[in-house]
């Protein structure tokens, strides 16, 4: 009997290695040259690998479908993750906000870690080798590669969403779900930028303890933090936040605003600067808020508040001070919409989980089919949850695809 796995990120290779402990004959279909290709990138490259919280506490910070997920977590959390690398010699650490990473800020560090206990297990790992297609027979599964047809027992897909292409995410799983009689969820992008117009001066400008909204019609959301300007458009903790939450609205139109000051209401805000003020009477507007904005923020808080650049400090009416208090709570930008979905660090949508059984990953539609990863239509915030994700389903599958296989 035996098990074929489709994609070498997380998810598959967790698939396996849980297979192959489960006693199944393994092999693993990668298309890339080597394995782990995205999550080589993952952190910037230092692998963010889970998160230091209780299942409980990681079901709270998943975007897409989390009651979907409660099994899973459960049944490989957070803390068997950092048990499984600390127990192979892989030694980690707890940075802000409870994310999880190697010691020595590698991510090639894990890879090896999976590499080594793949091989340890007698997995086979077939690299460049893409699926072409998959087809269903009364006993099993046929999988095409470019060179042969190959028979196996049971399948697992777990072959990321379409996000980062260029690691191999091209979609390929969905094909195959569909082929499989699944829904496939449209790809949509998750953590990533929003665009905006007018930002392209400020490239660059990071801004903390702020809070971005983002109205569109009888839409609104928002978000406290950190973030940055670039070229075009906002980028930063706070702005991943809240694009895998209005992804699923139309934004189209939309206007982003930044409260600037959240931790003052209009009335003290308003008092703050007439006390700067006071000690800057003849100076012009423009060079008088440098003790509440950073520079390169100025003209822009200016000219969005319509007082002249040149008018002098104690000239400003109260009507202009108003209209500056009111832009400090809310600057104001365009929204063109969200990055591509090809540029989100996960991907939004994929393989309807109403046809997957979430306490095995198995499909209710094709017995011995399974599912794991960033292919199936969940998806969570930043901070080591979407690793994390692929590891515990792709542990739910891989432990399930093996059980009676002899």
């Amino acid at each position: 009997m035996t098990v074929a796995v489709v994609g070498g990120g997380p998810a598959g290779m967790m698939a396996a290695i849980a297979a192959a402990q489960a006693g199944a004959g393994v092999t693993l279909f990668e298309k890339n040259e080597k394995l782990g290709k995205k999550l080589y990138i993952s952190g910037k490259g230092r692998c963010n690998l889970t998160n230091d919280c209780t299942p409980r506490e990681f079901i709270a910070n998943v975007v897409t479908n989390p009651k979907f997920l409660y099994g899973a977590i459960n049944k490989f959390s957070p803390e068997d993750t950092v048990d499984f690398c600390r127990q192979r010699g892989l030694a980690l650490k707890t940075e802000r906000g409870r994310r999880v990473f190697p010691v020595s800020d590698k991510s090639s560090d894990v890879i090896r870690l999976f590499a080594r206990e793949l091989d340890g297990l007698g997995v086979k790992v077939r690299l460049n080798t893409p699926i072409s297609a998959l087809e269903y027979q009364e006993n099993g599964f046929l999988l095409h590669t470019i060179s042969d047809i190959l028979s196996f027992d049971r399948v697992i897909l777990a072959t990321g969403g379409v996000s980062y292409s260029a690691t191999g995410s091209t979609g390929d799983g969905y094909v195959f779900a569909r082929s499989m009689g699944h829904g496939v969820v449209p790809a949509r992008p998750a953590l990533c930028r929003i665009l905006c117009k007018g930002t392209a001066h400020l490239d660059g400008l990071s801004l903390k303890n702020v809070c971005v909204h983002v109205r569109a019609g009888d839409f609104s959301d928002s978000e406290f933090g950190e973030m940055t300007f670039d070229r075009d458009g906002i980028d930063g903790p706070v702005v991943l936040t809240l694009s895998s939450r209005i992804n699923k609205h139309d934004i189209h139109g939309a206007k982003v605003y930044i409260d600037l000051k959240p931790a003052l209401d209009a009335d003290k805000l308003d008092a703050r600067i007439v006390r700067d003020f006071s000690t800057r009477q003849n100076r012009d507007i423009i060079h008088a808020l440098d003790g509440l904005l950073p520079e390169r923020l100025v003209e822009t808080v200016v000219l969005q508040s319509g007082i002249p650049f040149d008018k002098k400090v104690h000239s400003v009416t109260v009507a202009e001070r108003a209209r500056l208090v009111h832009t400090l709570k809310g600057l104001s930008f365009d929204c063109k919409g969200l990055d591509d979905v090809e540029h989100g660090i996960v991907t939004c949508g994929g393989v309807e989980v109403s046809g997957v059984d979430p306490s095995t990953m198995e499909s209710k539609l094709c017995k011995g089919l399974y599912f794991a990863g960033e292919l199936l239509d969940v998806d969570a915030y930043t901070g080591g949850y979407n690793i994390q994700i692929a590891l515990s389903t792709g542990y739910v599958a891989g432990s399930s695809a093996a059980k009676g296989v002899k």
